[in-house]
């Protein structure tokens, strides 16, 4: 199953929990992570991420969001929702 296809299935609350149907894992999600998801689910790359975010929430390119996105894709990693491998 390709990448897309798993991140439109991903249930997510307003609140921002997460359920994974494939694997029955759930996780909970701020606000900032509902966002990178949402982008995600629009096709956006890591890159293409971070500067929407950085247009949404008017900050400048920082340390604390490029770490905030990096920590939120390997939390997906983790739960198996992204590949681990970016070449799957």
């Amino acid at each position: 199953m390709d990448v897309a296809t798993r991140l439109r299935n991903l249930a997510v609350s307003d609140s921002g929990f997460l359920f994974d149907p494939y694997t029955g894992s759930t996780f909970s999600a701020n606000e900032t992570g509902r966002a990178i998801l949402e982008l995600l689910k629009q096709g956006l790359d890591a890159e293409g991420v971070r500067k929407e975010l950085a247009k949404r929430f008017e900050v400048g390119p920082s340390d604390d969001l490029d770490r905030d996105v990096r920590e939120f894709l390997l939390l997906l990693k983790d739960q198996g929702i992204l590949p681990k491998n970016p070449s799957e």
